[in-house]
């Protein structure tokens, strides 16, 4: 020992090591690390720049210049809406792998990774099955096209239209402006009505109730000719009124009229419905309220159920005919009742 003390013996073992170690390591290092930082942080940049243009070039630019020209009848939204964000997640991916390529640890790692890539492979596809389903949901929706962005579909007692459809889920937005999220799987299992698909023209039903005593005839007539001045109407289509039930209180008649999407319907038949309610007013149609008819039956007394006086007579009928009944006579000594007495005399 050189006689310091057991602090200054200790401080110069750490700079000789870092000296004779580290400080070399570093100074043999220090460039390849700054070189390695300096092109992690290039390719972090590039990626991001690469993927945001590329991304705004499929979303804005690209459908225009479909649109303008003559393949505009052969764009489809939901298979480029598909297509973009596949090719911007390839571009992640690049980018990704880029940067473990140029770090030695993560490029040993992902060596080993690829070694094993039975294993590693199973173990992602238990974690991220869900997720694999949705985005493999996600391309059948693209290439077989069940639902596009834009249809008018009725899902899980939801109805709105297709706002979008990415990788993983699609979203729904409702006729009162709400947003239902689906996973894409659920989408590609579940049974979903599209008023869209093929044809968007559709029939739809109103439902009348008038009073027996109205006339079905004029009641028919008005409620075509109501229907024929709604311009949503399809007037080239047959519009029929048809007797459907005789109710308990009504005679219920019901309105199907055709009308060109799915999207117009129910504000056309509230439109309908309004305008025969006042035209049945003034015609006099009567739109009955529910009403029933109670019927009590009296039943029939059997006379010999009841109580009453040996004779026949009730007390009152007695008292009637000028005669009183035997509680009623006055006893007399003797055992004489006053009637008898009178009899007598």
């Amino acid at each position: 020992m050189t006689g310091r003390g057991p602090a200054e013996d200790i401080i110069s073992i750490i700079k000789y090591v870092y000296i004779r170690y580290i400080g070399s390591a570093l100074a043999e290092n220090i460039w390849y690390i700054i070189s390695t930082i300096i092109s992690i942080s290039i390719i972090i940049i590039l990626t991001l720049l690469i993927a945001r243009l590329v991304n705004e070039l499929l979303e804005k630019h690209i459908p225009k210049i479909m649109e303008s020209s003559r393949l505009g009848k052969e764009f489809d939204e939901t298979t480029h809406a598909l297509t973009r964000r596949l090719i911007v997640a390839a571009i992640y991916s690049i980018g990704i792998l880029m940067i473990i390529l140029l770090i030695p640890s993560l490029n040993r790692i992902a060596i080993a990774m690829l070694a094993g890539a039975g294993v590693v492979t199973l173990a992602i596809g238990f974690a991220a099955q869900d997720s694999l389903s949705n985005i493999i949901s996600g391309i059948f929706l693209a290439i077989f096209k069940p639902i596009r962005i834009g249809d008018y579909v009725d899902f899980a007692g939801e109805y709105g239209h297709i706002e979008d459809i990415t990788l993983r889920h699609t979203i729904i937005c409702t006729w009162d402006e709400r947003r239902v999220i689906v996973p894409n799987k659920i989408m590609g299992s579940d049974s979903i009505v599209n008023w869209s698909f093929n044809n968007p023209v559709i029939v739809w039903p109103v439902d009348f109730g008038i009073g027996y005593s109205s006339d079905i005839d004029k009641a028919r007539s008005i409620i075509i000719e109501e229907t024929k001045r709604h311009p949503h109407v399809l007037k080239d289509k047959e519009i029929n009124v048809r007797l459907t039930e005789l109710g308990d209180f009504a005679v219920n008649l019901r309105l199907t009229f055709y009308v060109p999407s799915r999207s117009v319907s129910y504000e056309t038949g509230c439109e309908i419905r309004e305008a025969i309610k006042k035209r049945f007013n003034a015609e006099g149609i009567e739109i009955p309220y529910p009403y029933q008819n109670v019927i009590i039956m009296k039943q029939p007394v059997d006379a010999s159920s009841c109580p009453g006086p040996e004779n026949g007579h009730s007390q009152e009928e007695e008292q009637a005919n000028g005669r009183e009944s035997p509680e009623s006579s006055e006893l007399l000594p003797g055992g004489l009742r006053l009637e008898d007495r009178k009899n007598e005399s």
